[in-house]
């Protein structure tokens, strides 16, 4: 069993990558005016690199279960913080036009791509990987359709259109290549190539990622911290919702590689991408920086104990 520090060390360097997306933005050597460019870059080739890589050949995803539980769990995960961070902050006296629903699609909308990628391969190895990837494809879907739902009220339509996306074709491919046992005849230039444009995307993301969080610290860094979103976003994101989504993993008869993929999960603080989402759809940019800088600094620390806790609890 790892123990407190250790987890510790995998982590810093994830979080030490976005300082340094902050800190280029600082001396201006990462412009605003490059963010979109190498955003597109980001999400529309290096992250399909990366899931195309992971996924083709992967032994994890024999097992028909890895195929389909993970994206309804992820479905259902991100569905279920949303609606608690939105009853929550509903009894606390938040109303609608004050950050009632800017609270709860914060809070509900856990980082659950860029920070539990590296943390995953690092803890349970890389073919993981594969069942995170379909994971992610529920916790898109929730994303584009009830998230945005809570937020702004856009039409189903509108959003499903949003899930279809380069990620989400290399995933299809991927497995389509697998299930039809093609995945050998892949040319090894080809996946060489591949696999050396995926070990771009993590860091790529994760300075793109700083870089959004800089811009947040330097405009207003007194208006970063609120008395009542600060604890309650924090309580939820990073004590709740760890929980209840730590006792499903024990409970529900999934497998062990979801088991490993829950577990890293859990504890992951507010999406930075809801900043970029809420400023698009008209919600209260104060209260999403709020919960999404709290909880990300304060995810430092806590991420390690609850990584300790589900290794310990949940896959024993």
């Amino acid at each position: 069993m790892l123990t407190y520090w250790q987890l510790l060390q995998l982590n810093v360097p994830i979080f030490a990558i976005i300082a340094v997306g902050g800190a280029l933005r600082r001396v201006e050597w990462l412009t605003k005016s490059a963010d979109e460019s190498l955003l597109n870059v980001v999400v529309k080739f290096l992250c399909p690199c990366l899931i195309f890589d992971s996924v083709l050949g992967n032994p994890a995803l024999r097992d028909p279960s890895n195929l389909y539980l993970p994206p309804l769990i992820g479905f259902a995960t991100i569905s279920l913080t949303l609606g608690v961070a939105y009853w929550v902050a509903r009894r606390l006296g938040m109303e609608r036009g004050t950050g009632l629903r800017t609270f709860a699609f914060a809070t509900g909308l856990s980082n659950y791509a860029y920070i539990p990628i590296p943390l995953t391969a690092a803890l349970f190895g890389r073919d993981i990987l594969g069942v995170l990837f379909l994971l992610t494809v529920g916790c898109d879907a929730a994303l584009w359709t009830v998230s945005i739902l809570v937020l702004s009220g856009l039409s189903l339509r509108e959003g499903w259109r949003k899930i279809l996306n380069p990620p989400v074709w290399a995933l299809l491919a991927a497995v389509g290549l697998n299930l039809f046992g093609v995945a050998p005849l892949v040319p090894i230039v080809a996946l060489n190539i591949v696999h050396m444009c995926a070990l771009c995307a993590i860091p790529m993301g994760l300075l793109l990622i700083g870089a959004t969080f800089g811009d947040v610290l330097l405009n207003e860094p007194l208006a970063l911290v609120d008395a009542r979103i600060t604890p309650i976003s924090c309580a939820l994101r990073l004590g709740l919702f760890p929980l209840i989504i730590l006792v499903a993993a024990r409970m529900l008869p999934v497998s062990r590689e979801l088991k490993e993929v829950l577990v890293v999960q859990a504890p992951m603080p507010a999406s930075i991408l809801s900043l970029v989402i809420a400023r698009h759809y008209g919600g209260r940019m104060s209260t999403a920086v709020q919960v999404v800088v709290a909880t990300t600094l304060i995810g430092v620390l806590a991420i390690p104990l609850w990584l300790r806790f589900g290794m310990a609890w949940v896959l024993r």
